[in-house]
């Protein structure tokens, strides 16, 4: 009898894979499997043994190239009042019929409060020259939406996974300095770079988890091997490159039951203007933190400007990585004076798309 193969994240071999392949393989990697392998420990045979059989199972969703959309696309996050008889509706809409709808989230608070009413929201980005206002009416008028507030990231302190390192976080753990603060001005790319770009982002399927994954993606630009690899370096080099991650199905339970996380809070702090980048580096460094960016909320959310994720098998222990970070504030000597928690319900995360053609094809598909 041959034994089946373990795909669940906990297993200890599948662990130490996926503290790796998470978030820490940053920035193209031509062979980004061995890559993987050396840092994790574990043989590259196992590795893409591993890798296909949680992909198979569902454990792992996607595997893919991530790039740095902000550096090619207009992006806010986009706070929806929805009817309540509309609200799940409008969630299926934005999660199914909208591509450039990335992250589809319900939020609750635990206390009526200011902006409480806002029970969607989404990341939502455009091509560069297009307009978010634009694209969010068009929503609004689709989904039945009485009002929407767009919140550009006008900072990135922190943009990552890594649920399965996580989990053995103590609150207050953090980076020994400040994380740096990158920023969100777009680039321009020649028509050569946007086409090996295109191939590059799609997630990887079954076939493609082997030692050199981008043969075929070469192929499908229509470029060789190596020009395809000297492109994705000027792509790299233009900062439009993030990292190759294997995403897990953080949201759903495996086929066995398991999670995980269950819980997961969207951290809002007001503080002086003038701090926001001093506040929003002492946040970033924490590092339960998978986000956080500095945002403009506006009156409907206490004026909030620096905003955040933590994700956490017990809302008791979310609570507490937040109240670390309240006390390291405090501690630093950065006001706070408003601080919230929306708590993520249904949710449905995937890639934004950032392709100009598809978005002028979607909105004469959708125009009145």
């Amino acid at each position: 009898m041959t034994t089946a193969l373990p795909v669940e994240h906990h297993d200890p071999t599948n662990a130490r894979i996926l503290a790796i392949s998470e978030d820490l393989i940053t920035g193209f990697q031509s062979q980004p499997f061995h890559r993987i392998a050396e840092r994790s420990g574990v043989p590259l045979a196992t590795v893409l043994e591993r890798i296909h059989g949680m992909l198979e199972a569902g454990v792992i969703r996607r595997v893919r190239q991530t790039l740095l959309s902000t550096k090619l696309a207009h992006g806010a996050l986009v706070a929806w009042k929805i009817p309540e008889d509309k609200l799940n509706d409008a969630f299926d809409f934005m999660a199914q019929e909208d591509p450039f709808s990335g992250h589809v989230v319900i939020r609750s608070t635990d206390a009526e409060v200011s902006g409480s009413g806002y029970r969607l929201w989404t990341t939502v980005k455009v091509p560069v020259g297009e307009s978010l206002d634009d694209h969010a009416t068009t929503l609004m008028r689709l989904t039945g939406a009485t009002e929407y507030l767009l919140m550009p990231a006008r900072g990135v302190f922190a943009l990552g996974v890594g649920h399965a390192r996580r989990k053995t976080l103590e609150p207050g753990d953090k980076a020994d300095a400040p994380a740096v603060m990158m920023t969100t001005t777009p680039v321009e790319l020649t028509s050569e770079e946007w086409n090996v770009l295109l191939a590059l982002k799609e997630e990887l399927t079954l076939e493609e988890i082997r030692e050199n994954p981008w043969n075929l993606r070469a192929e499908r630009a229509a470029v060789t091997l190596e020009r395809f690899f000297k492109i994705a370096q000027s792509l790299n080099d233009k900062k439009v490159i993030g990292r190759f991650s294997t995403f897990l199905e953080h949201v759903k339970p495996s086929a066995s039951g398991a999670r995980v996380t269950r819980f997961n809070g969207l951290f809002h702090w007001t503080v002086p203007q003038g701090r926001e980048v001093e506040a929003g580096a002492e946040v970033g460094r924490h590092d339960c933190m998978t986000h956080c960016y500095w945002r403009e909320g506006g009156p409907q959310f206490g004026n909030a400007n620096i905003m955040g994720v933590v994700h956490g098998t017990e809302k008791s222990r979310v609570l507490e990585h937040k109240a670390a970070i309240d006390r390291h504030l405090q501690a630093v000597g950065i006001p706070v004076s408003y601080t919230n928690v929306f708590w993520g319900g249904r949710s449905e995360i995937k890639p934004s798309e950032i392709s100009p053609t598809v978005y002028a094809a979607w909105h004469a598909r959708h125009a009145r």
